[in-house]
């Protein structure tokens, strides 16, 4: 997918969940699109870790950081 698509994709499965305010920040979105290479299934993996890191950092949204700790935890694992 592209970096828009992926975005999109994104807001897609948080719609679908629910949520219609802004969850995760551009620059979180745009560090899971280049770390996915746009794959849907390493975007779900990455996005679903970030939640987590977010939480467990008691964050609002899903920042650059939170998602940079859920890139490592999940690249971790692989």
């Amino acid at each position: 997918m592209s970096k828009e698509e992926t975005a999109s994709y994104i807001k897609h499965h948080l719609t679908i969940a629910g949520r219609q305010d802004t969850l995760f920040s551009d620059d979180a979105v745009e560090l899971i699109h280049l770390t996915s290479r746009g794959l849907p299934r390493s975007v779900n993996n990455i996005a679903w870790q970030s939640l987590i890191a977010a939480f467990t950092e008691e964050k609002g949204i899903i920042d650059e950081p939170s998602t940079r700790t859920a890139i490592t935890e999940t690249h971790a694992t692989e």
